[in-house]
């Protein structure tokens, strides 16, 4: 990462704008956490504002900014920011994709790793497994259609494990509660006790791209607008690709 660049792009729109310093309120889905929280201790150094983040799973940003939480910052899948700009909850024209993921496999550490190496070793492992850990994200909603498609819905069902909004499936996997679990590859790399498989085969991946949008209510919307232009900077690429994702 070219902290350089950082420093500089962000001490250019401090002097550029004479801001004040300023409290910047992000609200976040999960999947971005660990690149996240290695970029904005820069940022905030640089810029001399401080970021206040809250950490939560797709479904409740959704319950959130329903129930009208004000916020500056909102980072989710574009597909929840474009809704929300339909809503009114997010400035139109204010959406930039930061970065994407795909699905991931992931075992208890130490145990054998199954075969996910083509669709149909897939739909083995799936039925094979005693229990299967999935997310309320879109990777959990991707899954469930996915054994809907494979035909094996019905089979699964019974084995099938949610973790709570917001909630990683390390914890599913580490305490024996689900053998497998499914959800974005930034979720489960580095994840304590688990040992990572693999992403899904090509054929039946499911790539989520990230957002960030500034709230209609937001109080720091300029702010918002620098911490964003840090986020979707070319200099930042390898940070993002070190913890499982792609630079959009």
């Amino acid at each position: 990462m070219k902290l350089g660049f950082i420093v500089a792009t962000a001490a250019t729109l401090l002097l550029s704008n004479m801001a004040s310093a300023a409290e910047i309120n992000v609200l976040a889905v999960g999947a971005t956490k660990e690149i996240y929280v290695e970029l904005v201790p820069e940022f905030e150094k640089s810029s001399g504002h401080k970021v206040v983040t809250t950490w939560t799973g797709s479904a409740n940003i959704k319950k959130q900014i329903a129930a009208g939480e004000i916020y500056d910052l909102v980072i989710v899948g574009g597909p929840e920011i474009d809704a929300f700009i339909q809503q009114g909850k997010v400035v139109p024209g204010s959406r930039v994709d930061l970065m994407k993921s795909g699905v991931g496999v992931g075992v208890r550490a130490g145990t054998p790793k199954p075969d996910i190496s083509s669709s149909e070793a897939l739909k083995k492992t799936v039925l094979a497994a005693k229990s299967i850990g999935y997310s309320t994200g879109s990777s959990g909603v991707h899954m469930v259609a996915l054994f809907e498609r494979m035909g094996i819905a019905d089979q699964v069902k019974p084995k099938l494990k949610q973790v709570p909004s917001g909630a990683r499936i390390g914890t599913f996997i580490t305490s024996g509660a689900a053998e497998i679990g499914f959800q974005q590859i930034s979720e489960l790399i580095h994840a304590p006790g688990v040992d990572y498989v693999g992403p899904l085969p090509p054929d039946v991946q499911k790539i989520t791209v990230y957002s960030a949008g500034i709230h209609s209510g937001a109080k720091q919307p300029e702010a918002a607008k620098e911490l964003v232009k840090i986020l979707a900077s070319t200099a930042v690429a390898s940070v993002i690709k070190k913890h499982g994702m792609e630079p959009n």
